[in-house]
């Protein structure tokens, strides 16, 4: 076996469709020697389809990070599958409709909290879980959107990522004793199943392709998950609590 992640074993969130990072992550991962379980949530069945699309067939656990009592036996689902882990990928957010496109005013608590949940606490929340499994030299990745500016149509969503970028910095921190790195890869933007359920992020597509230095590709996922593999891989031993940005440049350019 060769490869960048020869004999890794990660756990992939966030695998949707084959549009999703997610996908192209596992898909690369497994291209590039590891071994890939996969998690999902709700239509599973789409996800075990979307499963046999890599290269190897990837086993399917179910995990709601929402869910105590799913996130409790984490650990032990994937021990069926492989019997530790030397990665972990979050590709997980979601808030409800009255959060994004506009309606950052009059978003109710309720929802906020949704997205709060599922979009930044479960980071932790899944960190956490996989722990039993890591090991010295271990990483978690997640995928965030620059939360240094706000963004039209973006609202709740983009104070979500907020709060994931500062999660990543504090599990950086408190997981550094035992030699697990946490780190971000945020990503230009993509016309995956989640961006399609942002109203007008069509804004989004036209500055990055107009102004991006390097240009930008609003339907090529992989140097996303390039950036996503170097961090789980060996070759960032000493680097955690990191955002590395793959927007083809765009974040480094003035208003």
């Amino acid at each position: 076996m060769s490869g960048l992640l020869a004999g890794k074993r990660l756990l992939v969130t966030g695998v949707i469709t084959d549009a999703s990072i997610a996908f192209s992550v596992a898909k690369l991962a497994q291209e590039n020697g590891a071994q890939v379980v996969l998690t999902g949530f709700g239509r599973l069945s789409l996800v075990e389809r979307i499963a046999k699309r890599l290269p190897e067939p990837a086993p399917v656990i179910e995990l709601d990070v929402t869910n105590t009592e799913h996130l409790a036996g984490l650990a032990d689902k994937v021990r069926e599958h492989v019997d530790g882990l030397d990665g972990v990928v979050h590709s997980i957010g979601f808030a409800p409709q009255s959060c994004l496109g506009g309606g950052f005013l009059d978003a109710p608590w309720e929802d906020v909290a949704t997205a709060v949940h599922v979009s930044t606490y479960s980071y932790k929340s899944l960190a956490v879980a996989a722990l039993p499994l890591m090991s010295p030299g271990s990483a978690v990745v997640g995928l965030t959107f620059d939360a240094t500016k706000a963004w039209p149509v973006y609202d709740w969503m983009g104070v979500a990522k907020a709060g994931l970028e500062s999660a990543s910095r504090y599990l950086a921190l408190h997981l550094g004793k035992q030699g697990i790195r946490s780190n971000l890869v945020s990503a230009g933007p993509l016309r995956t199943m989640a961006a399609k359920s942002i109203p007008g992020f069509d804004q989004f597509e036209q500055a990055w392709t107009e102004r991006a230095p390097l240009g930008w590709s609003l339907t090529d996922q992989e140097p996303a998950a390039r950036a996503c593999l170097a961090l789980l891989s060996d070759w960032f031993p000493a680097t955690t609590g990191e955002i590395v940005h793959v927007d083809g440049g765009y974040h480094a350019l003035g208003a």
